[in-house]
């Protein structure tokens, strides 16, 4: 596959495949502790973890599978409010970004205490935790920081001064952790933003493979995973690839199904794009230049095995989700998971239609979990009044003060469906979803692929409803339309669906 012309960094030359259409994967829980010493707490007996998962191929692919594909990314700072609800996802993961310079602010001095807390509070759900370690700004690095966000004042990272104590600060902080059951490591953060990155490609090529050789030292049985490019990125790439592959029709299409909601929010960024050649402008200028030629690099450490896992951001509309997954079967080698660390609703006009918002949650989670994605992490679980967007820009799936929402309620379902769990895409008789099969029982997330509805005919032993609201045993039809409905049966998913006709 030839790079597009102007992108910085060469392409490879033909893709691996991710995964095959249908993707069967299990979901299996097994006892798990780390052989390796470290300075943090012992192990607890019970923490979960899981075996590794077979592809399509029959090749398992590299990390390991979770109990419970559905999680999310929560404010620690806010845990007591979260924990009636956080239990519900009990066997699933979520991750914390910390970076050296808050840890290590005095040189020589690290204070690990808060991230103990969240290590403890995420064992302590059955919640397995990823760590996400960035370097910041400060003496480790050099330099003055250009961009300071939110109320904990993060700034972007620069390349450290002496990569060999960056070495030591990621084995310290892999051996201290690997009890607690972590076992996979993030290098930085949406790096193809300069709000996060200050360094250059090759500089995060270097900081990456400097950092994985630190975490394989300290553990062998650790995950390296990439930054996680961002979603604007992700959408530039799946545009750039169609171009590239002699598409153009089908490129302008996914941009324009992928971005439809934010068209215009960045400027010239994310332009209204009606033909190729506004596309191929669109991604020349200088920002989305960055998008591909971060995306080039990342997708090179996934060739070369300097990472193990793609980490994937996604907040729009769940018409993208298709051409998404193209891209990524694509341009990610045989057998690497992909794992979605974010996963939201960037929305700024949704208002407070609950059903809607939910609906549309339930068939991006699903469409992505169907699809082959290992993990989804909806971000936020709540989101923070106190932001300095002052409104609800992401979605979150309960209120700030913790109080479950319809879309909450959706997805506790989704846990409660998936939870040790096989999984399955549906795409028939007029249906599109996901199943989860466990023993003999199959359940199913449905909604129609048309604006009509799809009749389900009563059958016994069959049960459905509304995602999130207890199934109901069924006395006649049940209409299926372009909402989301859940069905629970005996059987495998074909069986469940056989009687439409």
């Amino acid at each position: 596959m030839n790079r597009r012309a102007g992108s910085p960094v060469a392409r490879r030359a033909g893709r691996r495949v991710l995964v095959a259409g249908a993707v069967l994967f299990a979901l299996v829980a097994s006892a798990a502790c780390s052989d390796d010493p470290a300075p943090g707490p012992a192990p607890s007996a019970t923490a979960p973890s899981a075996a590794p998962s077979a592809g399509a191929s029959g090749t398992p692919p590299a990390g390991e599978a979770v109990r419970n594909p559905f999680g999310a990314h929560w404010d620690f700072s806010r845990h007591d409010q979260f924990v009636p609800y956080l239990e519900k996802l009990t066997g699933s993961t979520t991750y914390h970004e910390l970076s050296w310079c808050d840890i290590e602010k005095t040189q020589g001095s690290p204070d690990f205490a808060a991230v103990d807390q969240i290590a403890e509070r995420s064992r302590a759900l059955g919640i397995t935790l990823h760590l996400k370690i960035r370097t910041g700004v400060c003496w480790a690095t050099g330099g003055t920081a250009k961009f300071t966000r939110g109320q904990a004042n993060k700034t972007e990272s620069a390349m450290p001064q002496d990569l060999a104590a960056y070495q030591n600060f990621v084995r310290t902080l892999v051996q201290r952790y690997a009890p607690y059951g972590v076992g996979e490591y993030a290098i930085e953060n949406e790096v193809n933003a300069q709000q996060y990155w200050a360094g250059s490609p090759e500089d995060y090529r270097r900081l990456v493979t400097a950092a994985a050789e630190a975490i394989r030292s300290a553990d062998p049985k650790a995950k390296v995973v990439d930054s996680g490019m961002s979603s604007v990125a992700y959408g530039m790439g799946v545009a750039d690839r169609l171009l590239r592959a002699g598409q153009p029709d089908q490129a302008v299409a996914a941009y324009q199904a992928y971005f439809q909601r934010r068209i215009g929010t960045r400027g010239r960024l994310i332009p209204a794009v009606n033909d190729p050649t506004a596309l191929r402008a669109a991604l020349d200028n200088a920002q989305n230049s960055r998008n591909l030629a971060y995306l080039a690099v990342t997708e090179k450490l996934l060739d070369d095995r300097v990472v193990d896992v793609r980490q994937l951001h996604f907040y729009e509309h769940f018409s993208g989700v298709p051409a998404l997954l193209d891209y990524l079967r694509a341009e990610t080698p045989a057998g690497v998971p992909v794992q979605a660390w974010e996963v939201g609703q960037f929305w700024k006009d949704g208002g407070d239609d609950a059903a809607g918002r939910g609906d549309e949650m339930v068939k991006v989670v699903s469409m992505l979990v169907a699809g082959g994605v290992r993990e989804v992490l909806w971000l936020p679980l709540a989101y923070n009044p106190n932001n300095r967007a002052g409104a609800e820009v992401r979605y979150g799936l309960l209120d700030p003060d913790g109080t479950q929402r319809q879309a909450g309620a959706m997805m506790a379902a989704l846990a409660a469906a998936a939870r040790d769990a096989t999984v399955e895409p549906v795409n028939a008789k007029g249906l599109t979803g996901v199943a989860f099969r466990r023993g003999a029982e199959s359940t199913l997330v449905v909604w129609s692929t048309s604006a009509g509805t799809v009749s389900l005919p009563a059958t016994a032993g069959v049960t459905g409803g509304p995602v999130g609201a207890d199934p109901a045993a069924r006395t006649g039809a049940l209409p299926i339309g372009p909402s989301p409905v859940l069905l629970r049966a005996k059987g495998d998913p074909a069986a469940v669906l056989a009687p439409i006709r």
